[in-house]
């Protein structure tokens, strides 16, 4: 209901009131009680801007209309909206000692005039009070439920934030061991290829198809990053599973490394996030021992008791005493599905890296 609306109403009704009411101690409405009519108005069209204030002006012309003595009529409608909207939207401290301030001027006013001071008794202001008091309180009731409704949509927009950060770290360590594992292949394989070039040039075409199978995955995880960062879309490629794990040992084994790879027992029903998790953990602790252990050989074993057992072991000259990159990245996805993993200095020498992931999460 917009101002302009409100002030014909209150107008056209307060003269309504002069015609139809039994009202002979009051006068009509005049040209003064015309522009008190239309203050109440004008004040709640600022009351965006100003809503103390326009709380104050309202009470303030209402008193002194009711207090000049013109007839009784809608001039309540511009208190009443603007009393509610206020409170509603937070203002409800200096609302309420504004309300509290008119309801004393509006006593006194009634109480000291002698032309009117027999039109209103006790229980007349007592009604006025009670008529008050359910404005404030559905007021508050309405103020309540706006702030419940915009903590409601707070938390909501976090929850919704938090959701899209996950995954983009998510997607970002995804991307660090794809790219990780697979740059690290093909610097192992160029420098294969490079040294058996003059030498061994029949063996160089092996390094190069590795070379560009690898890169071909980069690309594709690359793409794949960038239709969900863009769009939203799905993966192009189902994510890597226990059961790929061959194909991972074998292309490591083929850049020179010699990989002992056992897998042992049965699994067990596991979800996609956990056999997501138990492959890139095997890769990025093989990406490790290429780029960093300087080994001759490493052993992968998997095995199955009460979810996934992982453990990568090297004969290299191990790994730093701080953890890096992978190794944080490795720790927070197993963490992350309630597992646990450990990682430092093999008893017997290289580097050795333990995880276990529960079974549990379908």
């Amino acid at each position: 209901m917009t101002a302009p609306v409100i002030g014909v109403i209150q107008i056209v009704g307060s003269f309504g009131a002069a015609v139809d009411q039994n009202q002979p101690d009051r006068f009509g409405p005049d040209a003064f009680a015309i522009v008190l009519l239309l203050i109440g108005p004008v004040a709640l069209a600022f009351r965006h801007r100003w809503p103390v204030v326009a709380v104050a002006v309202t009470v303030v012309v209402t008193d002194l209309y009711l207090g000049l003595g013109y007839v009784y009529g809608p001039i309540f409608l511009s208190l009443i909206l603007v009393v509610f909207l206020a409170i509603r939207d937070g203002h409800r401290v200096a609302t309420w000692a504004w309300v509290g301030a008119g309801f004393v001027g509006l006593v006194g006013s009634f109480v000291w005039s002698p032309r009117i001071s027999e039109e209103m008794g006790p229980l007349h202001f007592l009604l006025v009070a009670g008529w008050i008091g359910l404005l404030l309180t559905v007021s508050e009731i309405a103020r309540i439920r706006r702030e419940r409704m915009a903590e409601r949509e707070r938390a909501a927009a976090e929850e919704e934030e938090r959701r899209a950060s996950d995954e983009r770290l998510n997607l970002a360590q995804e991307l660090h061991d794809v790219l990780a594992h697979n740059i690290s292949l093909m610097n192992v394989q160029a420098s294969v290829a490079l040294h058996l070039l003059d030498e061994q040039p029949d063996g160089v075409r092996p390094a190069l198809a590795a070379i560009k199978d690898a890169s071909r995955e980069s690309l594709r995880e690359l793409r794949t990053a960038l239709d969900l960062l863009q769009g939203g879309q799905a993966p192009r490629s189902p994510a890597p599973r226990l059961a790929d794990l061959d194909g991972l040992v074998a292309a490591v084994r083929a850049s020179g490394l010699d990989v002992r790879f056992r897998n042992t027992g049965v699994p067990p029903p596991l979800s996609g996030a956990v056999e997501q998790a138990a492959y890139r953990i095997v890769q990025e602790a093989l990406t490790n021992v290429t780029r960093h252990a300087r080994a001759r050989a490493a052993s992968v074993s998997i095995g199955y008791e009460e979810g996934v057992d992982i453990e990568v072991i090297d004969d290299g000259v191990g790994g730093s005493p701080v953890p890096g990159r992978g190794i944080t990245g490795m720790r927070r996805r197993a963490e992350a599905l309630g597992g646990r993993l450990e990682a430092g200095p093999a008893p017997g020498g290289g580097f050795r890296v333990v995880a276990h992931l529960p079974g549990d999460h379908r």
